[in-house]
């Protein structure tokens, strides 16, 4: 898939768009879709990943399928550092 950056509402200089690419290529990475119901059409999505050099972001984002486009990332809290810690250790 594709990533379109195209009028991004987040600096793209403190976390650079190869970061965020990384974090959702990360074999690791975990995907959530939120339990409140809303339209296909509006669906927003949660990652969790890290980058080559172990950095933890956090990203809301959405597709249809084809593009990803970044809604915002930043970097994981502790406890959402935890929570992909400890799913990736489930796997393990």
């Amino acid at each position: 898939m594709e990533f379109d950056w195209i009028g991004c509402h987040f600096d793209l200089k403190e976390i650079t768009p190869r970061e965020i690419e990384e974090a959702f290529e990360d074999p690791f990475s975990i995907r959530l879709l939120p339990e409140f119901g809303e339209t296909d059409a509006e669906t927003r999505y949660f990652a969790l990943g890290k980058t080559i050099n172990n950095r933890h972001l956090f990203s809301v984002f959405w597709t249809d399928g084809k593009n990803y486009r970044v809604i915002l990332s930043r970097e994981m809290t502790d406890e959402e550092q935890s929570f992909y810690e400890r799913k990736n250790a489930e796997w393990l």
